[in-house]
């Protein structure tokens, strides 16, 4: 057994700018993934964690919550069924081995959504300008960059344009309450939420 100093460590980092340090069998290279930490606590997030990738829950019924439940479903290119089934969003979650999961509390105002998934495609591309190559992100809700998405035909933000973790059948609730992340479900569009997203990294 590697003595207690030796174990790689999981970080996580608050508003608070406190650190907790959790010993798990990770690499001691993921050390290097804590100035995206970092990045992400100054921009607003409330926590930012790397995680390891079986963590992140996928389900069918996910899928079904879009499907019949939310006006968007087919409107965007953001949104399934354009987006990863549950089955195939395991399998690339399966093809990393963590992620860096972002949450942050929000209280009103588009803007705060806007600027969290601005976030998030900017971690992913400084993880990729700095040699993570397989970096990819997923935000919160739907996409907003256009008035309205033409499904037909191809998208005019690829570039920073992500979908969100529902929208690829990922279980946000599951995958938050196993973080000890707050998460509830709104009774009304007017209360506070919590939103997330999440950066796949190799």
């Amino acid at each position: 057994m590697l003595p207690l100093t030796d174990l790689p460590i999981i970080y996580t980092i608050a508003a608070d700018q406190s650190w907790q340090y959790h010993y798990c069998p990770m690499h001691h290279d993921k050390e290097k993934l804590t100035p995206y930490l970092t990045m992400a606590l100054e921009r607003g997030v409330d926590h930012a964690r790397i995680i390891e990738t079986p963590s992140i829950i996928t389900a069918p019924w996910v899928r079904l919550k879009c499907q019949f439940g939310c006006f968007g479903y087919g409107r965007g290119l953001c949104c399934p069924p354009y987006t990863p089934t549950p089955e195939g969003m395991r399998g690339i979650l399966d093809s990393y081995s963590h992620a860096i999961l972002l949450h942050r509390h929000w209280q009103k105002g588009y803007a705060v959504l806007d600027e969290f998934n601005e976030l998030v495609v900017d971690i992913e591309k400084a993880l990729f300008l700095d040699g993570y190559y397989k970096a990819w992100g997923m935000g919160s809700g739907p996409c907003r960059r256009c008035k309205k998405c033409d499904p037909t035909g191809s998208c005019l933000h690829a570039d920073r344009s992500r979908p969100s973790m529902e929208a690829c059948g990922i279980d946000a609730f599951a995958t938050a309450r196993g973080h000890d992340l707050p998460i509830q479900v709104l009774r009304t569009h007017k209360e506070e939420r919590d939103i997330f997203g999440v950066v796949l990294v190799e």
